[in-house]
Formats: structure tokens, sequence, C-alpha cells
């Protein structure tokens, strides 16, 4: 399948290009420094600022799908992050729906998931006090969710990865949910960010979800 891939040398966005190139796909990874990102036989990497909506359609006309890795600030702190979330996000899906492109695949975050209280995990106890200082980057992830529920014109996905997701192995085997957040068997919620490009490309391949935020976890 041809991929456009938006933040594909982030944190997630380099683990989810990885897993799409192991896999065959083509893709053109849309990134800040197209330089940084090694050459493969089936990537095209592209600089372009998402705010440029016109330009953005431009490059994401004629893919299959758009992944959607944005993050301005990721670990970096301050109110105006939620603000530079947001208008991110905006863009990028004003610019797919013009784009015709109609499958986009968001990486989402845990913040919105149900904690066994009901609650959203950003708005209860549950919320980790490691994360305090990035919550207004949390907020714009969770809004990304927001935005897109409003978006019936596209067939949209938004995965949400476990509390905690960090660098590990690929195993392939993880639990799929829908709204709450999953828990292992010692009590902990978390993935590698290798199985979460795993559970991220499986959809892509296989689609199951349509209009909806699933969570993937241990």
């Amino acid at each position: 399948m041809k991929i456009a891939l938006i933040g594909a040398s982030g944190f997630v966005g380099s683990k989810v290009l990885a897993e799409a190139l192991r896999r065959g796909h083509k893709v053109t990874a849309i990134v800040r420094r197209p330089e940084r990102l090694a050459p493969h036989p089936n990537l095209r990497a592209v600089n372009v600022n998402v705010l440029h909506r016109d330009e953005l359609a431009r490059i994401l006309a004629g893919h299959d799908v758009v992944i959607s890795s944005y993050n301005p600030a990721r670990g970096v702190p301050g109110p105006e992050v939620f603000h530079r979330h947001v208008r991110g996000h905006r863009a990028i899906i004003a610019a797919a729906k013009k784009s015709g492109v109609k499958r986009f695949l968001a990486v989402g975050g845990a913040a919105s998931l149900k904690t066994p209280a009901g609650i959203e995990l950003l708005d209860s106890p549950d919320f980790p006090t490691a994360f305090e200082p990035f919550k207004p980057g949390i907020r714009g992830t969770r809004e990304l969710y927001y935005l897109l529920k409003k978006e019936p014109g596209l067939d949209w996905v938004f995965l949400s990865p476990s509390v905690m997701i960090a660098p590990g192995k690929r195993t392939g085997k993880f639990r799929l949910g829908k709204d709450h957040v999953l828990y292992d068997e010692k009590g902990a919620s978390r993935i590698s960010l290798q199985d979460y490009a795993v559970a991220m490309i499986d959809e892509l391949e296989h689609p199951k979800h349509h209009h909806e935020r699933f969570t993937v976890g241990y």
C-alpha cells in the first residue's frame, strides 16, 4: 500500500515507519528533516509544513492511507504546546479531506481512555504524576480524538497505546481493547513502541475499526 506518514522520524512515528517498510509498503515520510532518514527503496522523505494545508493536501493525494503521528513538541512543557497541537491536527485533517484520501489512522494517546471508575485517564487520580509537566501536549493529543469524532467524511481510526509506551521488543503478542485502559496480570498498563507499530500496521492491512478509537496493551 501507499502510505503517507506524518511525523515519520518521531518517537512513535519512527517505529511505525520501520514496521511499514518491513512489510513492504511504500511510504512517503513527511518530516522536518528528511536527510535524517536512512535511504530505503520504498521510502520517499519530504519536508512539508503541516500548517500549509494546500501543499500538504497535494503531497497526500494519491495515497491509500494517511497515518498521522504529528507531535510538534514531545516532552516540552507549557500551555502553548496544546494550541500548537490543535492547530496542526486541524490542518492535517483539513488537508487529508482535501486530498481525497479516505482512510486516516491517528497515533493517539491514552489520556482519553477510561479508567475502571469510568473517568478519562487524564481527568482521573490514576493519571501518572510523572506526566504532569506534559499535560498540555497530552491534552493536545486527546483533542485530536475529539476532532475526529466530528468528521464523518473520513474513515478514521484513533489508536490509543497503553498508559506506558516505551522502546522494547517486537513480540506481536498483545490484546486489543476499545475505550478502557488495558492492564496486564500485574496491574500495569504498558505496550512497547514496536508492538504498538505492529497493531497500527495490522489495522492498515486488515481494517477492523472505522470511525472509532481502539487501544492496545499486554
